[in-house]
């Protein structure tokens, strides 16, 4: 404990003696950083240690060092996620009071559940719950748009964790009992995989590739991954994050790239609205926070109505993106939406810029 109270004087002593205008892009992670993305000591951070905001924008001192976590003087608080992820139902018939389903009982599936309808889960990220914003707004959006099964997946007993580390090393366990619990809908409560999109904010967006991954009945029909987290994963380990393969169509919402967002694109689309690393309307975001709640609120806004308003150039690849030059290469598509892209042939990077509030699209 004592070596993280050293550190923390540290990195607030590095900070409060940078003046104001220096602090400006230079201290955030660039594609040179390679694939570690880790920080560097002269950004005003100890190697390896970053500043990490949750979903609530609560910042944390993290070491984004799998290979040297040092000593952990709190004991984890324990997680099972086969027996702590709760599955809640909404529809429009219940939308402010769901219902708990328990995997494998179909007992308790309930009058709401309907395995005919379209379903969609929302998956969080760290330090989060089922009750966070990412879910009540998307939950919301889905069921204004139709009359859906809606089920947001609840891991706070694993997320909600000072330790960042502890809670991604959690995701594979979350998803592969997400998946499982897929299975059993389409078992027993006559779901179709055809019908089933899965999205994820952060860590939640990695956990929804990790689903696609692990289903054993069918092929998911969509993954959307908003701002995937970037700390602890690699463009070289697609089998521990969001990838193509995950599902019929993977699409990846990029708001807050190279900070705590994943930047590289990992999907079959990747959208970048505004370049995808800051967000008009966030003023001065050191942390990312603004940025990287953005890619839910985006979503969130795009499947409330008939067609998308975000509508996205496809470029001619992701060097293009960065350089913030995007040479039109192919159809345009729209971002996110409801039904998803799936089966119109969108693939590749895609740029678009939005509002500095909402109404964020601008058609």
């Amino acid at each position: 404990m004592m070596k993280f109270f050293a550190v923390l004087i540290f990195c607030v002593a590095a900070a409060t003696a940078l003046p104001f205008e220096e602090v400006g892009r230079e201290h955030i992670p660039n594609e040179e950083i390679g694939e570690e993305h880790m920080p560097y000591e002269e950004e005003g951070l100890p190697e390896n240690w970053q500043l990490v905001p949750d979903g609530d924008g609560r910042l944390h001192l993290v070491n984004t060092d799998p290979f040297n976590l040092g000593s952990q003087d709190e004991p984890e608080p324990l997680f099972n996620a086969d027996a702590d992820t709760i599955f809640t139902l909404f529809t429009r018939n219940n939308r402010n009071s769901g219902h708990r389903i328990t995997p494998g009982n179909a007992g308790t599936l309930g009058p709401n559940w309907n395995g005919g309808r379209q379903t969609r889960f929302i998956i969080h990220g760290w330090n989060n719950n089922g009750g966070s914003e990412v879910n009540v707004l998307i939950r919301n959006a889905y069921l204004d748009r139709a009359d859906i099964n809606v089920i947001v997946v609840d891991w706070g007993g694993g997320a909600q964790n000072p330790n960042y580390i502890t809670s991604r090393n959690h995701i594979n366990a979350v998803g592969a009992a997400v998946a499982r619990f897929i299975d059993f809908l389409n078992q027993s409560g006559g779901m179709s995989f055809n019908n089933v999109y899965v999205s994820g904010h952060s860590l939640g967006g990695h956990t929804a590739g990790i689903v696609g991954k692990r289903v054993s009945r069918g092929r998911l029909n969509t993954v959307v991954a908003l701002d995937p987290a970037l700390p602890l994963f690699s463009i070289n380990d697609p089998g521990n994050r969001v990838a193509p393969g995950d599902a019929n169509y993977v699409e990846v919402i990029h708001t807050n790239g190279g900070l705590l967002g994943f930047d590289l694109p990992i999907g079959q689309a990747d959208f970048y609205p505004n370049g995808g690393r800051s967000q008009p309307g966030c003023g001065i975001d050191l942390a990312g926070t603004c940025a990287h709640s953005r890619a839910f609120q985006f979503f969130a806004e795009s499947i409330r109505t008939a067609q998308s308003g975000f509508n996205s150039i496809r470029c001619g690849n992701y060097d293009q993106i960065l350089n913030n030059n995007c040479v039109s290469s192919g159809a345009n598509a729209r971002m996110g939406g409801e039904p998803s892209n799936i089966g119109r042939g969108v693939n590749g990077v895609f740029f678009l810029t939005t509002n500095a509030q909402s109404p964020f699209a601008r058609g």
